[in-house]
């Protein structure tokens, strides 16, 4: 059964650090590009970060591009997200998905496995 898991995510004071992890069961990462997205009760799914599948490429969404780090271990068949800088907008639901392309991809509709997502919150 082809399964992502997020893991990681907690309560944090703004200025604080997270890092999210994601884990995959049933396949294996090599060939998928992951992605990072977020969502806000009431509000669409937001795409944050995504890196292929060889770690060549990533991109970040111009919001956290400068606080917020992608990364992954084939080996473990995990894939990060590095959360700095934490700010009470941070707060939502963080997804990790798996896109069946090697290309780093930044369109939710790109995506085709989605884990269940893991809740940050960042309060003072």
């Amino acid at each position: 059964q082809v399964q992502l898991v997020e893991s990681g995510g907690g309560l944090v004071q703004p200025g604080g650090s997270l890092r999210l992890s994601c884990a995959a069961s049933g396949f294996t990462l090599d060939y998928y590009a992951i992605g990072w997205f977020r969502q806000v009760p009431g509000k669409e799914r937001q795409f944050l970060a995504s890196i292929s599948a060889r770690s060549s490429n990533k991109y970040y969404a111009e919001l956290v591009k400068d606080r917020f780090t992608i990364s992954r271990d084939n080996a473990q068949n995990t894939v990060y997200l590095q959360m700095n800088s934490l700010k009470p907008e941070d707060t939502a639901a963080y997804y990790c998905a798996a896109a069946t392309t090697a290309g780093a991809r930044t369109k939710e509709s790109d995506y085709d496995y989605w884990g269940q997502g893991t809740q940050v919150t960042v309060f003072s």
